[in-house]
């Protein structure tokens, strides 16, 4: 038989059963209430206590955010109870990012440099455009400018010596001696010559013709400049030379000389600028003048060159036998040179300043040919040109410098006047009319 389940104990009432035998309280059920036992305090308005998958109340100070349906609890005096009890949790500024997630600032994205426009691009700051319309020619193609006629006239010194040489050489000649003299002040005319041009070319200048893509090259360029100056460009002769580094030259009559580093490196509007300064000497004058006077000057060079080399043979020989045979040999030659200038009216003494005067007067025909450049429009790029001839002229310096042990070579005040061009930095200042804005 079953017995059946045996019946829980009776208690008294209001008798608390042992602890031990007390039933575990389960969820949503009060717990019992004994006697003796502190219950905390409540206040008025105060929610009940949360428990786990309720939101927690917020701290003092800080706003919670609504949540709908729900009313933030409201506090007498307007602080929680527990305020009283627990300390305050630091506050932080509002930001817009939390302090676990902190804000870094944005790394700039590195720009790239553009790349560097070839000599040949369009857009090239120094490109021109070599199309145009009617070309106007000038009736006035050449002129003698100042320059032109003091260079002229600082070789007459060097013209009558070297007519002195020539009719001492005449006399040898006999009665036929004045044609010798004669034949000399005629060959002049040969500095403008076409054939003896080419010679002078080949011979001296080592430049040669362009090829045909050179000309291709150098034509429109040429014929761009030519009408901008208002100058028949056919009268001229384009040659090129075989150099690496950046250079002109305007020589004779008709020659028109351009490096091929020149050609192939620089855009057309700065190679325009070149050939425009080049031109400047065939059109003021100054490269026949030169040219002529150089030419006439000859044989007073040689005949110097000639008594200079005698005078050191004779001087070593003497000092060979003894001192008073150099002394002897010194006097001799004084006399004869003292001789020589007071009879000449102290005329030779002349040619030792003329290179000085000379090379003054072919510095400023260079700012007169940038002038003419300038003239014509290509100031900013003849200003290119300039920047870039002292940078070569600083590179070499570096280069010279390295190779003497770190000591800079040092120019001479005497070198510095025999300069046939003027520094960078006066040239920039005599092109700074041109480079202005218009006002």
């Amino acid at each position: 038989m079953t017995q059946p389940p045996p019946s829980p104990p009776e208690y008294p009432e209001h008798s608390a059963p042992p602890q031990s035998q007390v039933p575990p309280p389960y969820p949503g059920q009060q717990p019992p209430t004994y006697p003796g036992q502190q219950l905390p305090p409540s206040y008025p308005g105060q929610q009940p206590p949360s428990y786990p998958g309720q939101q927690p109340p917020p701290y003092p100070g800080q706003q919670s955010p609504p949540y709908p349906g729900q009313q933030p609890p409201s506090y007498p005096g307007g602080q929680h109870p527990q305020a009283l009890h627990h300390p305050q949790p630091p506050h932080y500024p509002q930001a817009a990012t939390p302090p676990s997630q902190p804000a870094y600032p944005q790394a700039a994205t590195p720009s790239i440099p553009a790349p560097a426009l070839s000599p040949d691009d369009p857009a090239h700051p120094h490109h021109i455009s070599t199309d145009h319309g009617r070309v106007h020619i000038r009736s006035q193609q050449r002129r003698t400018d100042s320059t032109a006629v003091g260079s002229l006239l600082l070789h007459l010194p060097n013209f009558l010596c070297s007519l002195f040489v020539v009719a001492l050489f005449s006399a040898f000649f006999g009665d036929l001696g004045f044609l010798v003299v004669l034949a000399w002040l005629v060959s002049g005319a040969l500095v403008f010559h076409r054939p003896t041009e080419s010679a002078i070319a080949r011979r001296l200048l080592r430049l040669r013709y362009p090829t045909p893509q050179e000309r291709a090259k150098l034509e429109p360029v040429w014929h761009e400049v030519t009408a901008r100056a208002g100058v028949e460009g056919r009268t001229y002769e384009l040659w090129v030379e075989d150099s690496d580094g950046l250079n002109a030259v305007a020589a004779a009559g008709h020659i028109v000389g351009v490096t091929r580093f020149a050609m192939n490196h620089l855009p057309n509007g700065e190679l325009a600028a070149v050939l425009a300064h080049e031109l400047g000497h065939h059109v003021g004058g100054h490269a026949w003048s030169s040219l002529l006077g150089y030419w006439y000057a000859l044989p007073g060079r040689l005949a110097w060159r000639v008594l200079r080399g005698f005078a050191s043979i004779v001087f070593k020989v003497s000092r060979a036998f003894s001192c008073f045979g150099a002394a002897f040999v010194v006097l001799v030659l004084g006399g004869l040179a003292l001789a020589t200038v007071s009879t000449l009216y102290g005329l030779p003494l002349l040619v030792l300043a003329v290179p000085y005067a000379l090379a003054a007067v072919g510095r400023r025909a260079e700012l007169r040919a940038d002038e003419h450049a300038a003239a014509l429009g290509f100031a900013p790029m003849l200003a290119a040109v300039l920047h870039k001839l002292h940078q070569q002229e600083q590179y070499e310096t570096a280069a010279l410098t390295a190779r003497n042990e770190g000591v800079p070579p040092r120019e001479s005040p005497l070198s510095k006047l025999l300069s046939s061009h003027p520094d960078h930095y006066t040239r920039l200042h005599h092109l700074q009319p041109y480079l202005q804005p218009p006002a």
